[in-house]
């Protein structure tokens, strides 16, 4: 018999399928505490239900859940997590600590479709879409793993596998279960895009007010869309007239992320035209030292060339990072994620 996946379900869904089974609507409110701030896997634990309840309703519903299927740590304390979900594809999270934040960087995607030069993932290529409960449940089910040691996620960042503004329905729909069942505060939230400008015009009007981030990479259309071929669709700058444009929440900021390649977009002149690039665009800059792997033709730049790139940004009156990659060890740092392992 079908039984139907109650992390599939709105809350409205929720609300019908008990009021179907003759019940009262507080049901519904109890289930939602228990797979959202419970985190339970299974009917059978919802314990203030009775037995009878319990079995009942388990005939005809289920709580879904990603399975872990495998977990690997970095030296830098970095973890890796290698999720199965219910048709047999693989995705990666990965869980970054840093001082007083703990950060989970979940997937959007089962691959991506944007063949970044630089990236693992997108030689994968795509295979599906996540749906919003598998994108959620990577939160809830690293929840549970560290609640274990009174640890608790503080931040989550969308930069795991794939492109989340191509998920756009699926992606915006787990952004406010994370904020309304969850509790998650969506300022605590960053969704990275390589620019899908249609998306990027809709986001703040569907979406919660998380933060917004730009894999950038580049400063001329050329260079762009020979590392990233999403630039020809929707060019370096038409998303930087989009981004001007953008409603910012006060004191926000939108985050350009760049990955610096050696002998490609590291040099001074990259680093003058960003700054004429981004003039008026209330912004942070990350400068993301290329993470290798095997196969790949790129190099990291020297030491000093990325000191200097930053220098230079930061004379214009940039707030300029260079971003520490962690997990480069198990390839869970910018651009290595890739599920293929057994």
């Amino acid at each position: 018999m079908y039984k139907q996946n109650l992390k599939e379900l709105t809350t409205k869904q929720i609300e019908k399928i008990i009021l179907d089974e003759s019940l009262p609507l507080y049901r519904s409110k109890q289930i939602v505490q228990w797979i959202y701030k419970k985190f339970v896997d299974s009917i059978n634990d919802i314990t203030e239900w009775s037995k009878s309840l319990r079995e009942r309703f388990s005939e005809k519903y289920y709580i879904g859940r990603i399975n872990l299927f495998d977990k690997r740590i970095s030296i830098d304390g970095t973890i890796k997590f290698l999720w199965e979900l219910e048709d047999g594809e693989k995705i990666e999270s990965v869980l970054i600590s840093d001082k007083d934040r703990l950060t989970l960087c979940v997937s959007s995607q089962v691959g991506c479709m944007l063949k970044c030069k630089f990236c693992l993932t997108g030689k994968i290529g795509l295979k599906r879409n996540l749906k919003a409960w598998e994108i959620v449940d990577q939160y809830i089910q690293v929840s549970k793993i560290i609640q274990k040691e009174n640890r608790k996620i503080t931040n989550i960042v969308f930069m795991g596998m794939g492109e989340p503004l191509l998920n756009f329905e699926n992606v915006v729909d787990a952004l406010w279960r994370l904020k309304d069942l969850i509790l998650f505060s969506p300022s605590r939230i960053t969704l990275s895009t390589a620019g899908i400008i249609p998306a990027i015009k809709e986001l703040p009007y569907k979406a919660p007010a998380i933060k917004l981030a730009i894999s950038l990479n580049a400063t001329d259309n050329k260079t762009r869309s020979y590392l990233m071929p999403i630039n020809k669709k929707y060019p370096l700058h038409e998303l930087i007239k989009t981004l001007r444009d953008y409603p910012l929440k006060p004191r926000h900021r939108i985050t350009f992320e760049y990955i610096l390649i050696k002998g490609i977009n590291c040099s001074e002149k990259d680093a003058y035209r960003l700054s004429e690039l981004l003039k008026g665009i209330p912004s942070k800059i990350n400068l993301i030292p290329f993470n290798h792997w095997e196969g790949c033709e790129f190099e990291r730049p020297e030491d000093n060339e990325i000191l200097n790139f930053q220098e230079i940004l930061a004379a214009r009156g940039y707030s300029v990072f260079i971003r520490k990659s962690k997990g480069t060890d198990i390839l869970a740092a910018c651009g290595q994620l890739k599920a293929l392992y057994p």
